[in-house]
């Protein structure tokens, strides 16, 4: 018998059409805006690391674990684009016990300001597990909504993911985290509402959590969190004590103006007036040095970024696929609203960083394993045609 060989021109033309099916599928625009949002936040980490007109041994620090966590989230989104996200489905439940497993580990041997313990220190890094635990939480979630597809008008569907949801927002919570666990809860809010749960039962669920509002204050929030949500609804807060971070957020925002003092050029934040600028408040650091204009940069890349991901979503193939896509959404335009709104004076203070921007190595690092997830579902759904 005659050995049958692959004609050579053949195996090439169909490794080039599936490479080329391949590079069809991967979103370049997806990942455009996210690194030019990355890119702004770099910017931010190098004009909040510069003294006195230039960069220090001492001052440095921040740009340059900026860099550093830049780098190992190409590297987190490279292999997450690799990784068939389909095995995401099958490994849905050990992912959960893992997440569960990394917030409880923070909770006992985690750092943090005063008694709080929300990042543990791995070698010269600090990482937020609480922030993988989102995407985390997404993956989950979407698993658990796909597999019921067609029934989401039963309560006791809406109520198994609100289950799923509860012990890691619990113990989020607990170190006392309450912006985090606010993300958690408009990631389950928005993925109910685009799986086409019945919103007759979403509202129910909305007023008792409403009406749960009171437990909480009286129980569950702590005086500090208290006092915060008290200073947003004062309309004439102590600018020097509770009010003062949001006193001077708002002067660095105003005094940018329209084109902004220029990089390194903010009075409040090369002053030291502005606190935690390079995190919470790094909006108000680039309203003053980018003025308006920067503002409105930073807002139609986020819109752009935004629209691809619902693109994405709408175009899958595999609902879970969709209900991903809803939930990263979700979490960037819940993080987007709270962060720019608290500078703004229109949200109170959480501690809810501003994603892609705010220099954090945890957020970063999430934020791009989530898109490369997004590009995994891409890819692999689409199919080459030879």
């Amino acid at each position: 018998m005659g050995v049958i060989r692959a004609e050579p021109a053949r195996v090439t033309d169909w490794a080039a059409k599936s490479v080329g099916a391949v590079w069809r599928a991967f979103d370049l625009q997806l990942v455009t805006y996210a690194g030019l949002l990355a890119a702004i936040g770099l910017v931010m980490a190098y004009t909040n690391s510069v003294e006195d007109g230039r960069l220090t041994l001492e001052t440095q620090t921040v740009f340059t674990r900026g860099l550093m966590w830049t780098g190992i989230a190409v590297v987190a989104f490279i292999v997450a684009t690799a990784f068939d996200y389909r095995w995401l489905k099958t490994l849905a439940w050990p992912i959960y016990v893992l997440q569960l497993g990394l917030l409880v580990l923070t909770l006992a041997i985690g750092d943090g300001v005063g008694n709080a313990a929300r990042w543990i220190a791995l070698g010269p890094f600090t990482f937020q597990f609480s922030e993988l635990a989102k995407v985390f939480m997404i993956i989950v979630l979407a698993n658990y909504l796909s597999a019921r597809q067609g029934r989401l008008d039963s309560l006791p569907s809406i109520l198994g993911a609100c289950l799923l949801v509860g012990p890691p927002l619990a113990l989020v919570m607990l170190q006392p985290d309450l912006g985090t666990s606010l993300v958690f809860a408009a990631i389950l809010a928005g993925m109910l509402w685009m799986s086409g749960a019945s919103l007759k039962w979403l509202t129910a669920l909305a007023a008792g959590v409403a009406a749960l509002v009171p437990i909480a204050w009286t129980y569950i929030l702590l005086d500090y969190q208290k006092q915060r949500l008290l200073s947003f609804l004062d309309t004439d807060p102590d600018i020097k004590g509770s009010g003062y971070q949001l006193h001077q957020a708002q002067i660095a925002v105003g005094s940018g103006g329209l084109m902004g003092k220029g990089l390194t050029n903010g009075t409040q934040a090369q002053g030291d007036f502005l606190p935690v600028k390079t995190t919470d408040f790094v909006f108000a650091g680039l309203a003053e040095e980018l003025g308006f204009i920067g503002g409105m940069v930073v807002f139609t890349l986020f819109f752009l970024l935004l629209w691809r991901i619902l693109a994405n979503g709408w175009r899958s193939r595999d609902p879970f696929g969709t209900l991903f896509a809803a939930g990263m959404a979700s979490m960037i335009l819940f993080q987007l609203v709270v962060n720019v709104g608290m500078v703004l004076g229109v949200m109170p203070i959480t501690g809810i960083p501003l994603p892609f921007v705010t220099h954090g190595g945890a957020s970063l690092v999430s934020m791009a394993l989530g898109l490369g997830i997004l590009q995994s579902i891409n890819i692999r759904q689409t199919k080459a045609e030879w």
